[in-house]
């Protein structure tokens, strides 16, 4: 079956990648990259929606999900590195030409790929997936906090973000019905955040995420020279990114389209159909 989907390790230069993967393995490629601190269980009810005609590829970024967590005295967990991984990755596997669906993490992640090689990228999908300052609230201070002060006190102080209730909340906050949300997702979340050495891994991860903001013009950049088409598809109620930075890439980009939904940052939890139908439409009108 098409949509059948095959779950596959890769070495990526040492590093190994797990992967998820459905659809017809000639038809049109959708890498889908996900966020902090999900990994690519998080697309499970997407796949089968888009897979009867896409090749659709998820994988976990490096020290997430069932992907290698090197030690970090062995691999220094940044997102030039995180990407250089997946970027080695779509290579490895076969993917000259692809659309990226790019969600929180995976955003910076993805465009550091399409702005290094938008030969091949056909079109992006950004889901709550920011590239402008408009786009970050203020629960970002105590991470922009230890950007500028290293010191011990800053790095504790984020551990908060590595609370069991504190990944329910990103999974139930702004949606219309928290009882919608199956704990399926939060719980093995916080099963991967509870690994001996995962917190010093997204804690160094949050110390480096301010390097993304400095990249931010250069991803305009990419945006105004080569006007990929986008789709942002947005969870307004987000507490993270705001609608602000999916209606910014209409700046950058004419060929940007901006659709928010009633819900919250995991909007694949409580939208996928919608997404999916969104996602539909929008990939019919792209050459790849």
């Amino acid at each position: 079956m098409r949509d059948a989907v095959t779950y596959r390790s890769v070495d990526v230069d040492g590093v190994d990648v797990f992967y998820r993967e459905a659809g017809p393995e000639d038809g049109p490629v959708v890498l889908l990259l996900h966020g902090f601190p999900s990994a690519s269980h998080m697309f499970r009810d997407l796949i089968p929606r888009l897979a009867d005609r896409y090749r659709v590829i998820a994988s976990d970024l490096p020290g997430f999900g069932q992907s290698a967590m090197p030690d970090r005295s062995e691999f220094d967990y940044t997102f030039d590195n995180v990407a250089r991984v997946i970027d080695r990755f779509t290579e490895v596997v076969g993917l000259d030409r692809f659309a990226v669906y790019v969600f929180d993490y995976g955003a910076p992640t993805g465009f550091r790929l399409a702005a290094a090689h938008p030969e091949r990228i056909a079109a992006i999908i950004s889901q709550n997936g920011n590239a402008y300052e408009e786009g970050l609230s203020d629960g970002w201070a105590p991470i922009r906090a230890y950007w500028k002060d290293r010191s011990a006190a800053n790095r504790e102080a984020l551990r908060a973000f590595l609370a069991p209730e504190t990944t329910v909340w990103q999974y139930t906050h702004g949606t219309p019905d928290p009882a919608s949300v199956s704990p399926d997702g939060y719980t093995l979340d916080n099963h991967y955040l509870a690994r001996a050495g995962a917190d010093e891994v997204q804690l160094d991860l949050f110390g480096d995420y301010g390097t993304n903001v400095d990249l931010y013009p250069s991803f305009h950049a990419y945006f105004r020279a080569h006007t990929p088409p986008l789709l942002a598809v947005w969870g307004r109620n987000d507490p993270f990114f705001l609608p602000a930075g999916a209606e910014a890439f209409t700046r950058d980009n004419p060929n940007a389209q901006v659709r928010l939904l009633d819900t919250g940052h995991f909007a694949l939890e409580t939208h996928a159909g919608e997404i999916a139908e969104a996602i539909r439409d929008f990939l019919a009108t792209v050459e790849f």
